[in-house]
């Protein structure tokens, strides 16, 4: 008999998208084999670590034993207003490299395509060539937050913007049989914009994890100064600005409302999209907001559980 090419779309949605590791354990378990991914943002990361050599222990090892506590310090939206996004340069590369590894789109195991826009022009810009770890990094340059990556002779950012979860993408490659894995929730069922304030927690010490810490470490020294001086004038501003006026503490800030307002969007487009699709993951990851990655353990649960709600239909469909 043919073998049935299975194609797997990954969508995007920050913190939420740790759900794609839980996804693609359970479909290895159950011996569903993934013949090509197409990742937008975080979908692009998980994607390009699973396409590397078709196993996702590693990563999952790195996202719950990182130092969270410190990379937020990075991560946080309200550092945003500085010129051209607090977050650019290569350092962010050489994280990512950590993680995925520095290795091109010919070295991966499984095909690959990641999802950036060209925010110049509006378009769709579809990676299949060059550095894995630059291309997943136009894709997941949330606007404001990351500065745009110049890649050839345009200037990309986040790839949700255009196609939040890439099922068309993934037929293009030649996928006979699509499963779409959507973790951006309808807005009326999303929980709290704000993040909870992180724990403090103990990591696993092995080599490679300590390396990666101690490059966030230097990161943050690195920016310490500029981290400092903008939350000041952060908190100069809202003073100023919240000063004698009736408005509640809990009213969400600019940078909060960007980011939902962002995912509003790309959910609709995102219904449009999973229409495509022979079956549709949508694991229960609503009540994790954008930026709290240290909740990968419920995340990557709720992936593994999303799947084995749809095996039966699985292996049915592709049997």
């Amino acid at each position: 008999m043919k073998k049935t090419k299975i194609g797997l779309a990954l969508g995007g949605g920050a913190a939420r998208g740790l759900a794609h590791i839980g996804v693609l354990k359970a479909l290895k378990k159950n011996n569903i084999p993934v013949d090509m991914i197409a990742g937008t943002s975080i979908g692009a990361l998980v994607g390009a670590c699973f396409a590397k050599d078709g196993e996702i222990n590693t990563l999952e090892e790195i996202i719950l034993n990182i130092d969270w506590k410190q990379l937020a310090l990075l991560l946080d939206p309200n550092l945003a207003i500085l010129k051209k996004g607090f977050i650019h340069g290569e350092k962010i590369k050489e994280l990512l490299c950590s993680v995925i590894g520095d290795i091109e789109f010919k070295d991966l195991k499984i095909p690959l395509r990641v999802i950036a826009t060209d925010v110049i022009t509006g378009k769709e810009v579809v990676i299949n060539s060059g550095s894995v770890a630059e291309a997943v990094r136009a894709s997941i340059s949330i606007p404001v937050i990351f500065t745009p990556v110049k890649f050839e002779n345009k200037f990309l950012v986040d790839g949700g913007i255009v196609n939040p979860v890439p099922v068309d993408v993934v037929k293009n490659m030649g996928a006979e049989f699509v499963i779409a894995c959507n973790v951006i929730p309808e807005p009326q069922k999303r929980g709290r914009i704000i993040s909870e304030t992180i724990d403090s927690r103990n990591y696993t010490k092995n080599k490679p994890l300590t390396k990666l810490n101690n490059k966030i470490d230097k990161l943050i020294q690195a920016n310490k100064d500029k981290i400092e001086t903008i939350r000041e004038f952060s908190s100069i501003l809202k003073n100023k600005i919240y000063k004698g006026q009736q408005i509640d503490p809990n009213t969400p800030n600019i940078i909060d409302v960007l980011i939902h307002s962002f995912y509003i969007m790309e959910y609709r487009i995102a219904v449009l999209e999973l229409k495509k699709a022979d079956i549709i993951i949508n694991p229960k990851v609503n009540e994790i907001s954008t930026l709290e990655f240290h909740k990968g353990t419920k995340a990557i649960s709720e992936g593994y559980k999303s799947v084995e709600d749809v095996l039966p239909k699985i292996k049915k469909l592709i049997s």
